[in-house]
């Protein structure tokens, strides 16, 4: 019996326009067996989770580089749980600063990578703890 592909969707919340690392990281998650789903630029948090319940997806990775993380994640974790999707794990990155992370990683993300991080990182993360 074939296993079923993890499902990820990468989003880039707000008016932020630079998705390359976005990109990137869906390229290397695709490439590493994952089935990635790019929502594109400029999603709101209710599209984000709108997008991950109709592509049934068993993980969100958001990109913030425009300052909005501490809106951003927080209103997608609470939609999520409002829709019942609370076994969506959800992480993130960008340029997050260093003294944000906790209070982010207490609504329920469960990873947020900073700019320089190894994608092996990613990868780690994934394979830990989704699917």
């Amino acid at each position: 019996m074939k296993q079923k592909k993890v499902r990820v969707l990468i989003a880039k919340p707000g008016l932020d326009g630079h998705d390359r690392g976005a990109k990137v990281v869906a390229r290397f998650l695709q490439e590493n067996g994952y089935e990635v789903i790019y929502t594109g630029l400029h999603q709101s948090p209710e599209q984000i989770v709108n997008a991950a319940l109709q592509e049934a997806v068993d993980a969100i990775g958001i990109s913030v580089l425009s300052g909005s993380h501490n809106y951003v994640f927080p209103e997608v974790m609470k939609l999520l749980k409002e829709r019942g999707m609370d076994d969506v794990v959800v992480f993130g990155g960008g340029t997050i600063p260093e003294e944000d992370i906790p209070p982010l990683l207490a609504t329920g993300v469960k990873a947020l990578f900073r700019p320089g991080t190894p994608l092996e990182e990613v990868l780690e993360f994934m394979r830990e703890n989704v699917g």
